[in-house]
């Protein structure tokens, strides 16, 4: 019986969302159904919105050298979130927030440097936001006569 406290609190979490509603209710009024429909929205539009994002996170991800893994945990915690928002309940929406605010979703993109894209500033100076002029590629060229062009 390992698990008991596990199967205990699985059992246990839509009453305690259920007198949660019903504290909260009793506290702020009917606004209580505005939370709940607008939480079940923006946690249906969190799910559509992951459902088509999650292939190109992870195309990108591929295409980077990155490990995956680090794509499906962030696709994995959206998509979460979004079914906890759905779920009705405050204690429900409290853990969808805190898992949509954990660092690491939204991260900047790495320089890749076997990508000549990127050897136009220097990472650091870039990071550093100051303002270094990027290289210039010297070269010649030659203008042809519109005429000749066809």
């Amino acid at each position: 019986m390992r698990f008991g406290w596990v199967v205990l609190l699985m059992l246990s979490f839509p009453v305690l969302e259920a007198v949660g509603i019903f504290w909260v209710a009793d506290l702020i009024g009917a606004w209580v159904l505005l939370w709940l429909l607008l939480a079940a929205i923006a946690g249906v539009t969190l799910i559509r919105f992951e459902r088509v994002a999650w292939g190109a996170r992870m195309a990108f991800t591929m295409q980077s050298g990155v490990n995956p893994m680090s794509s499906l945990l962030a696709s994995g915690r959206i998509l979460l979130a979004g079914g906890l928002l759905v779920f009705p309940g405050f204690i429900s929406d409290v853990i969808a927030l805190v898992l949509l605010l954990i660092p690491g979703t939204w991260d900047k993109r790495k320089t890749d440097p076997l990508r000549p894209a990127n050897d136009d500033v220097p990472s650091a100076a870039w990071e550093q936001h100051t303002n270094v002029a990027p290289k210039t590629i010297d070269g010649e060229f030659k203008r042809e006569p519109d005429d000749l062009q066809h």
